[in-house]
C-alpha cells in the first residue's frame, strides 16, 4: 500500500502554535504530536510518503528514525493539498493509495478496516455532530465550518459544498483510499483543470461530476477529531484526559 500523509501546510488558525512549526507537529499528549499518532497507522510493507512544505525541515528531523519518503511542495503557500498529493506520483509504487490529512486524530481501527475494502473509498463519519457540538457553541458556527455530503446507493454523489438548512448525516474525515489505476486518471484530470489552488473536496467533487471515477463511502462511527484551531486542540486534549480509550 502507498500510505500518503498530506502535511505541507502551516495551519495558521492555530495562531502562535504554528508560527514556528507545522500544525501536524502540535503536541497532543505526553509530547506526542498529531503526526506521531498518524504514522502509527503505517505497516512495515507500506510505501510511506509524507508531503511537506511549511517548516519542512522540522518534519524530516522529527521522523528521521522512520523509513519515510518526503515529497516537498515548494509552492505550498500558493497551492493546496491536491497539488501536494499529485507531486507524490513519482514516488508511488504500483499499489493502491491510502491518503490521510495530517490535522486529524482518529481510531486506528479505521485504517485497518479501510485497507480491506476494494475500490475507491472515501471515509465518512456519521457520529461527527456529537463532537462538533462541543467544538462550536452554535448551529450557525457548525454550518459555517462543516461541509455537505450527499450519498445514494452506497456511493458519494456530492461532497465539499456548503451546508443548506439541513445538517448532513456525514462529514468527510480526510481519509481516502484510491486504486492505483484510478490515480492516473485523477492526475490527468487535475492537469486539465489547470487549477493548483483547488481544494481536495472540491477536486473529489469535480471528479464525480465529470465522471472521472466514482467513490464508495465507508460509514465510520469510530472517534475522529479535526484540529483546525485552538478550541479544537483544547477539546481534543480534554477528551484525552476524560476517556482512557483515546490513549
Amino acid at each position: 500500500m502507498n500510505f500518503i500523509v498530506l502535511a505541507s501546510g502551516r495551519g495558521s488558525r492555530l495562531n502562535i502554535l504554528t508560527k514556528k512549526k507545522p500544525k501536524c507537529l502540535t503536541e497532543i499528549k505526553n509530547k506526542k504530536t498529531l503526526l506521531d499518532f498518524i504514522v502509527e497507522n503505517f505497516n512495515n510493507n507500506d510505501n510511506k510518503i509524507i508531503s511537506i512544505g511549511y517548516k519542512s525541515n522540522l518534519i524530516t528531523k522529527h521522523l528521521s528514525d522512520k523509513s519515510v519518503i518526503f515529497v516537498k511542495n515548494k509552492n505550498f503557500l500558493s497551492t493546496n493539498m491536491t497539488e501536494s498529493l499529485m507531486l507524490c506520483k513519482k514516488k508511488l509504487k504500483k499499489k493502491d493509495l491510502i491518503i490521510v490529512y495530517s490535522d486529524i486524530y482518529f481510531d486506528q481501527v479505521i485504517i485497518k478496516k479501510i485497507r480491506k475494502l476494494k475500490g475507491n473509498i472515501i471515509a465518512l463519519n456519521s457520529n461527527w455532530l456529537n463532537s462538533w457540538k462541543q467544538r462550536y457553541l452554535s448551529l450557525k458556527k457548525i454550518k459555517e465550518d462543516a461541509e455537505n455530503c450527499v450519498v445514494s446507493k452506497g456511493k458519494i454523489k456530492k461532497i465539499g459544498h456548503k451546508i443548506g438548512k439541513k445538517l448532513p448525516k456525514y462529514q468527510f474525515m480526510g481519509i481516502i483510499k484510491i486504486e492505483y489505476k484510478t490515480f492516473s486518471k485523477l492526475e490527468n484530470f487535475y492537469k486539465r483543470l489547470k487549477n493548483k489552488k483547488i481544494s481536495m473536496t472540491h477536486f473529489l467533487n469535480e471528479s464525480i461530476k465529470f465522471n472521472i471515477t466514482n467513490y464508495k463511502y465507508f460509514d465510520c462511527k469510530n472517534y475522529w477529531y479535526e484540529v483546525d484551531n485552538i478550541s479544537d486542540l483544547n477539546y481534543l486534549k480534554k477528551m484525552f484526559n476524560q476517556h482512557s480509550y483515546l490513549n
